[in-house]
């Protein structure tokens, strides 16, 4: 069968996320793929942000971001079932943006912009860190390139989700951020995998998962005041912190135990 009409099956039937996620391997995602592309991806980005110096490697705001970073990172590994170890690594780009994503393989990138606008306490930090870790580690990327039946596989998959801000920080991250579905929206449902998953593995590293529910909340604040490039990729809402409530009680079990 040809490729691309293999990929236009997958985009009009009622093919679960599994089937989708098998045509993403026979297309060349396959999980080694995907994380040697977006290191690739992660290393030209940090270059281009130490070129124009909007990489952070000494601020404050770095140094919380990147404590709260190591400290996830074991809970992180210990759940990882991808069945490729991720070497995870993470950029901090000095920018107003409210903004943060994770590339496949377990690349980080965080803008400042989204612990100084919403003055995150280090458990807010952890929210966000939580859930981008999550989408990586269920490799959520790569359900997207199967269930939207992407056929362009290269890194260059569009600028659209950097808009305006391109010149600021260069092309490499923009790229990065739209690369293979990472910046784009993901589907509510993994929004809510990511949310849910997020919450327990904050729990595990010690941070009280109340924190998820009180960074929604500033997101939601900001979003109705100015809007925000992440709420463009993480859609927010009364419902999702809802649903987090119901899964409250079982994180906080989780953190209750340390």
């Amino acid at each position: 069968m040809n490729k691309n009409l293999l990929f236009s099956v997958c985009a009009v039937t009622a093919v679960s996320i599994s089937g989708c996620t098998t045509i993403a391997d026979m297309a060349g995602a396959d999980s080694a793929t995907l994380n040697v592309a977006a290191a690739q991806g992660f290393n030209k980005t940090v270059q281009e942000a130490q070129g124009n110096k909007t990489l952070d490697t000494s601020s404050s705001t770095y140094q919380r971001i990147n404590a709260v970073f190591n400290r996830l990172k074991p809970y992180a590994d210990q759940v990882n079932q991808t069945g490729q170890k991720f070497n995870w690594q993470l950029a901090v780009l000095k920018s107003d943006q409210v903004n943060a994503y994770v590339a496949p393989g377990g690349k980080v990138v965080f803008y400042t912009g989204i612990v100084n606008k919403l003055n995150l306490t280090d458990a807010e930090i952890a929210a966000v860190m939580g859930h981008e870790m999550i989408h990586a580690l269920e490799e959520h990327s790569k359900n997207k390139i199967g269930a939207q039946a992407l056929t362009d596989l290269a890194l260059n998959v569009g600028l659209g989700y950097a808009g305006g801000n391109v010149g600021q920080l260069g092309t490499a991250a923009a790229q990065l951020g739209s690369q293979i579905g990472v910046g784009l929206p993901y589907s509510r449902s993994l929004e809510s995998r990511a949310d849910q998953g997020g919450l327990m593995l904050m729990a595990r590293a010690g941070y009280n998962p109340q924190a998820a529910i009180t960074l929604w909340e500033k997101m939601n604040k900001l979003d109705g005041a100015s809007g925000s490039s992440f709420l463009s990729t993480h859609p927010s809402n009364s419902q999702r912190i809802d649903a987090m409530r119901k899964n409250l009680a079982a994180a906080q079990a989780i953190y209750n135990k340390r």
